[in-house]
C-alpha cells in the first residue's frame, strides 16, 4: 500500500518506451500493492504485475503522507 513517485527509468530504451506506454513515466505516482516474486502496482487506475528484475530498473521515491489542515 505504499505510494511512490517514479524518478527514473534505467531500463534499455525499448523497455523504457514500453513502460511509458503502460503509464510508468517519470513523476507518475504509483501505489505498490504486493512485492513477492513479482511486484504488483496500481498505475493509472490499473493493476499491473512486473517481474522483480524489471521493477529494479524503476527508481522511485516515497511520497510523504499529506496532513489534513485543521
Amino acid at each position: 500500500g505504499t505510494s511512490v513517485r517514479i524518478k527514473q527509468l534505467t531500463a534499455p530504451p525499448e523497455i523504457t518506451n514500453r513502460l511509458r506506454e503502460l503509464g510508468f513515466c517519470e513523476e507518475q505516482k504509483i501505489r505498490l500493492l504486493a512485492q513477492q516474486a513479482n511486484v504488483i502496482c496500481q498505475v493509472c487506475n490499473a493493476r499491473l504485475g512486473l517481474s522483480s528484475q524489471l521493477a529494479d530498473l524503476i527508481w522511485v521515491e516515497k511520497i510523504k503522507p499529506q496532513r489534513l489542515a485543521a
